[in-house]
């Protein structure tokens, strides 16, 4: 298969806010072009990405999958519901078993251990790592499983349903799978390779983390009481971001396989991928700090590429920072946008193979009209995108 590249550039203005806080609670920052900038980690959007599909019903539950290191637990769950006669200790047995036996490890942890001596109780083995596993990867390894109920030690001994356990671990990969990819150490056969990169978010203009101090009155104090019953402080910042992410469709296609579905195209399962992904890459928003801040925006304008040659980011367009001298940085960064865009795809020859969509909102983002088709809202550029996508694909390679 050729290679097919979606590159998904967005500029998104936040409020005061605190999306992606580092280890002293404080907003992530990064360096570039000589001053600091705002920064949302990589691992923050594409994991308000990931939420997204289930929460706004983008796909359907089976084509999703759930990341979590309680997967024997959670397998246990799926063999009872199977075989309700099997005890809550026989399904966690059965589960266990079978989950090491597609090479993952497994140990009940030393909390849990410690506390059931006290209690009594007999704790989940948990996996050593956080395990991605598809909702019919799942389904798959319960009914193994229950195959093997009478004896599962020796039925997991016999090669043919080892194999077995590890072909339903690796096959059927769910969309967020095969779009995020499964990294796991010790057990490099069960790994996937990420269709998406997702870049860390920075903002287009200097930024300087702020500070809010803040008091909390206790309602139950009297008059004569003064003061405040709780005070602190929480840092913020506010930005207008630059947010970029590459999806390498070929990719996804491979890891996809024939797609969880046996009745349609080979290029549906992809075309609905990469939909939902379009979708709520742009849509989503993390979460840090939302209740205190309230950031809810969206973005003033989304570019997408369809392109043969490499993924092209758009970030040096920004290196030299914007100075908001009209007043504010949204317009100022469209313009620097739809500058850089034509002159870098004329410079490296990737105009002819290049499809484009715009979708932008007011006149501050006037200027990139140009850079592509204009869509009128995000559901008519995720269903252009999907279709030239699905036409990509059904040409020969």
């Amino acid at each position: 298969m050729n290679r097919i590249f979606l590159d998904v550039h967005a500029l998104q203005t936040v409020p005061p806010s605190n999306l992606n806080r580092d280890d002293t609670g404080a907003p992530k920052t990064a360096v570039y072009g000589g001053v600091p900038r705002a920064r949302v980690s990589s691992q923050a959007w594409k994991r308000a990405t990931r939420t997204y599909f289930d929460d706004e019903h983008l796909l359907d539950p089976s084509e999703l999958g759930v990341r979590t290191k309680k997967v024997v637990e959670l397998l246990a769950k799926r063999i009872t519901e199977l075989a309700p006669s099997l005890s809550t200790d026989t399904a966690l047995t059965l589960a266990d078993e079978t989950v090491k036996a597609t090479g993952l490890k497994t140990e009940v942890p030393k909390r849990k251990a410690d506390a059931a001596k006290e209690s009594g109780n007999t704790p989940a083995p948990e996996a050593k790592y956080l395990v991605f596993l598809s909702a019919r990867q799942l389904d798959g390894l319960a009914r193994l499983a229950v195959d093997g109920a009478a004896d599962i030690t020796a039925f997991l001994k016999e090669k043919t349903n080892k194999e077995k356990a590890k072909e339903i671990a690796d096959s059927r990969h769910s969309v967020d799978i095969a779009l995020f990819g499964r990294m796991v150490a010790d057990a490099a056969d069960f790994n996937v390779d990420a269709a998406v990169q997702v870049a860390h978010a920075i903002s287009v203009h200097r930024v300087d983390n702020e500070s809010d101090y803040y008091t909390a009155v206790d309602d139950e104090n009297t008059e004569e009481e003064t003061g405040a019953g709780m005070i602190g402080t929480v840092d913020f910042n506010s930005a207008t971001l630059y947010r970029y992410a590459a999806l390498g469709v070929h990719q996804l296609a491979a890891n996809l396989g024939q797609g969880l579905r046996e009745d349609e195209p080979r290029t549906e399962p992809v075309r609905r991928a990469v939909e939902a992904f379009v979708h709520s890459f742009v849509a989503s928003l993390p979460t840090g700090k939302i209740n205190t801040f309230g950031h809810h925006t969206l973005p003033d304008a989304v570019v997408v590429k369809l392109r043969t040659t490499r993924p092209i980011s758009f970030v040096a367009a920004f290196e030299e920072p914007v100075r908001g001298d009209q007043g504010g940085h949204v317009r100022e960064a469209s313009d620097r946008l739809a500058a850089y865009v034509p002159d870098i795809e004329r410079a490296y020859g990737d105009q002819d193979s290049t499809l484009s969509w715009v979708l932008r909102v007011g006149p501050n983002t006037l200027k990139l009209a140009g850079l592509g088709t204009e869509s009128d809202t995000l559901g008519d550029l995720v269903t252009a995108v999907g279709q030239a996508v699905a036409e990509r694909l059904g040409k020969p390679a």
